[in-house]
């Protein structure tokens, strides 16, 4: 079993991380862990899109 690990600062972009990483694998896709982050800094709010993909290693 493995894990690949995700963090974009946009959701659009984290989506786009984690279908090429599934495009380009045959392994089979175990659980895809998803979660938002909110900070603020100031009056500016920043977001932080991570996942974890769980999917049994084929080598």
């Amino acid at each position: 079993m493995k894990v690949k690990l995700f963090d974009e600062s946009h959701e659009k972009d984290l989506e786009k991380s984690i279908n090429a990483f599934l495009s380009s694998t045959d392994s089979d896709i175990i659980d895809i862990k998803y979660q938002v982050a909110i900070g603020v800094c100031g009056e500016e709010q920043i977001y932080c899109f991570s996942a974890m993909v769980i999917y049994s290693g084929k080598e």
